[in-house]
């Protein structure tokens, strides 16, 4: 099933009244960056200062900083989930390749996120089932097409790219590409 065809939760999350949701929006990018440059010691009140609203809005908004974090958390696997309708019109293999590339720029917006995030959230298991979904489909037709190992899952393939995506210490980004192309290369037939 495509994200677009089923409830999303940011959306359900979002306030409907139109200068509610600015503000609710405004939260959400000042929250990705600040996590992005601060990690798991982000400050709340420079996440309200850098969205241009109140401490008050924040906390009307996300009542929780567990609350704000799985929100952040929701909207990077959309994006996720958003990238491989983008790949989709792609040959299989460039499809899966290109998607597994921004499986991992998430999985390094995800470490700052889970490291601030209640381990015991129902909203990280709906999020794994989000990404699988979105990937699976990518992966099989990847698969179909003679590209990829038949007996390769879903699960295995981002267990593989997230224990790439862990690595801290490249160099640079060519780096991070170059070890990614050779880790998918074992399931590439």
């Amino acid at each position: 099933m495509a994200v677009s065809e089923r409830v999303r939760p940011l959306d359900a999350r979002r306030p409907r009244r139109a200068d509610a949701a600015r503000n609710f929006d405004a939260l959400v990018e000042a929250g990705r960056e600040v996590f992005a440059e601060e990690g798991s010691a982000a400050s709340l009140e420079d996440i309200a200062r850098r969205a241009g609203v109140g401490i008050g809005t924040l906390y009307r908004n996300f009542p929780t900083r567990d609350d704000l974090v799985e929100t952040l958390y929701i909207r990077e696997v959309e994006a996720l989930a958003d990238a491989a309708d983008d790949v989709s019109g792609l040959e299989p293999w460039e499809a899966f390749a290109a998607w597994l590339d921004r499986f991992v720029q998430y999985v390094g917006t995800k470490h700052a996120l889970l490291d601030s995030l209640n381990r015991e959230s129902t909203v990280l298991g709906e999020c794994r089932a989000i990404m699988f979904e979105a990937g699976e489909p990518l992966l099989v037709r990847a698969q179909k097409a003679g590209k990829v190992d038949p007996d390769v899952t879903i699960s295995d393939v981002v267990r593989l790219v997230s224990g790439v995506a862990a690595v801290s210490s490249y160099e640079d980004e060519a780096q991070r590409k170059r070890v990614l192309n050779l880790a998918i290369r074992g399931i590439r037939i």
